[in-house]
Order: C-alpha cells, then structure tokens, then sequence
C-alpha cells in the first residue's frame, strides 16, 4: 500500500529491504561498526528523510554514510558532511542549532525536509544505476506529498540532479528541454518550484575548497528567501 502521508512514508522506508547488497552492507556495517563507535548500536536500516511534512525546501542527498546516518538513522547526521551541512542551514537561519549528533539531540530544521535518491548506505559511496532506480519510488511518493506546500529544491550532486529531474516530470512539473545540466550555483524555475543546484557537500569537495561554507550558504538562502522562509 502506498504511504499516504509523511508519517507512514517514512516508517515505510525503514522497513525497505529490496536491495540485497545494499542490505547486506548496511548491516554488516552495523555488526562490524568503526572502532570509534564500537559502544553504540548502529540503525543498519533503510534511512527515511528528516523534516517537516510540509516543508517549503527540500535538500536532495545522495546516499546515507556508513558510519553517519547508517549508525545514527537520520539523514547527514553524525558524519562531517552533516556537521558542513547542519552548519550552513543554522548560520542562514533554516535550523535551530549548527550541530547534528544523533536523534534526539534538539535538532529541529525550519521549513526544510532532507532526502535522498537512495536511503541505504551503499559499498564504497556509490550505488548502482539499479539501485538508485528501485529506490526511486520512495522520493516519488514524497515529491507528492510535498507538492502543495514546495517552494525549493536544493540538489546536492550532479547524481541527485540527473535522479530527479526524471521523478520531477512524473509528478507532473514541466521540466525544460534539453534538460538543465548540473552546476553549483544553478538554478531552474518550473512550475511552482525552484531547483537550485550545489556541489555536494562530501568532505573531497569541502577538504579541497571546492564547496566553501560561504558557497553553500549563498545556495541555501536563495532558497530559503524563494521558499519565503528568509
């Protein structure tokens, strides 16, 4: 049956299992676990998005981390690709703390729902093309039960980019033709929504410099002032 709300639609990802390598990674992550998390129990499950049910921006992912979301079963927490994200969002003023720990550490986002195109945590960051299109009706289903209320969407990757726009035309937005290449700082307007287009906030992008906290922020409060958050 398909979730008719926010609610079960996350409680329907957590109990995915389509993928077998994906499961079979995510657990045996969740068993053999990083020296360094040794004493903590790991989610090792499917990762649902993180925010509000009527959000106005929503942030586009990847995958979960191993040892982030994977040990914390929240999206972009635990690892320093979270700590780079939750810090931007707080500094424009879409989250009420800069940090992002573990469930129940107060984190509360502000008009913002995160996601991603696959929410299993796959072998070497990269999950297959069948992956990521098996997984593609959970974001589908979540792209209409945000619909009424999305004003932005903020695409981390040129992955999550070339995921949804695809997923955006079957959920009734026009998309443009040729269809709009990825690019930090890009931005397309379709009909009632806005994508808005930033590297990927992985630590080989934020190490190097190529995504600065200044380059992020500026993307994520053009969305937020679109959205009428800001």
């Amino acid at each position: 049956m398909t979730p008719r709300d926010i609610p079960r639609l996350d409680a329907a990802v957590s109990q995915c299992r389509a993928c077998r390598r994906l499961v079979n990674w995510r657990e045996k992550v969740a068993v053999e676990k990083r020296a360094a998390f040794r004493d903590e129990t790991y989610w090792g499950r499917a990762v649902p998005g993180f925010g509000p049910a009527d959000a106005r921006v929503l942030i586009v992912g990847l995958a979960p981390a191993a040892h982030g979301a994977n040990r914390t079963g929240r999206m972009f927490t635990g690892d320093r690709s979270g700590d780079f994200l939750y810090a931007a969002l707080h500094a424009v003023g879409l989250a009420n703390q800069p940090t992002s720990t573990h469930i129940g550490d107060g984190l509360e986002l502000r008009g913002v729902r995160i996601t991603a195109p696959v929410h299993c945590a796959p072998p070497d960051n990269k999950p297959t093309v069948t992956e990521r299109d098996r997984c593609q009706k959970w974001l589908d289903i979540e792209l209409r039960l945000l619909k009424p209320t999305l004003r932005s969407i903020v695409v981390l990757g040129g992955f999550g980019w070339q995921s949804l726009l695809p997923m955006l035309e079957r959920n009734g937005w026009e998309v443009p033709r040729p269809r709009p290449k990825f690019g930090h700082g890009v931005h397309v307007q379709l009909d009632g929504v806005r994508l808005f287009g930033s590297y990927h906030v992985s630590q080989q992008n934020t190490f190097t410099g190529r995504l600065t906290p200044t380059m992020i922020e500026n993307v994520l409060r053009d969305a937020g002032e679109h959205a009428g958050l800001l």
